[in-house]
C-alpha cells in the first residue's frame, strides 16, 4: 500500500514554504534552491522530494539539469479548501468592525 503526502502536511513546514516561494517567482535547479538555505543540500532535496510528491511542484530537464516549478493548479486546490475559512473570519473582522465602531459612539 502507497502512502501518499498530505499536502497540508507538506506546507506546514516552513522551509517547503520558502522553496514554494523561490519556485513561485522562477523555475530553479536544486543547487539553486539549496544556495538559499543554510541547510545540507541533502536536507534540501529531501524538501522538494517532499513537495514533488504532495505534487506542489513538477520538474522539467533541460540536458543535464533538472528544473522545478510550481504547480499553480495544487496551490488553487489549496486556496478552494481555505476560501470558505476566509469568507468565515472576514465576516466575524466585519461584525467585529460594526460593534466597535458602535461602542466609540
Amino acid at each position: 500500500m502507497e502512502i501518499r503526502r498530505d499536502v497540508f502536511q507538506a506546507i506546514a513546514d516552513p522551509t517547503r514554504r520558502a522553496i514554494l516561494s523561490l519556485v513561485a517567482v522562477q523555475a530553479m535547479t536544486p543547487g539553486a534552491i539549496a544556495e538559499n538555505f543554510n541547510s545540507s543540500r541533502q536536507t534540501i532535496s529531501k524538501h522538494i522530494q517532499i513537495l514533488n510528491e504532495c505534487e506542489l511542484l513538477h520538474q522539467t530537464q533541460s540536458g543535464r539539469e533538472i528544473y522545478y516549478h510550481l504547480n499553480p493548479q495544487k496551490m488553487k486546490e489549496i486556496d478552494n479548501f481555505i476560501e470558505p475559512f476566509r469568507q468565515m473570519w472576514d465576516d466575524r473582522f466585519n461584525k467585529l468592525e460594526s460593534i466597535m465602531k458602535n461602542y466609540k459612539k
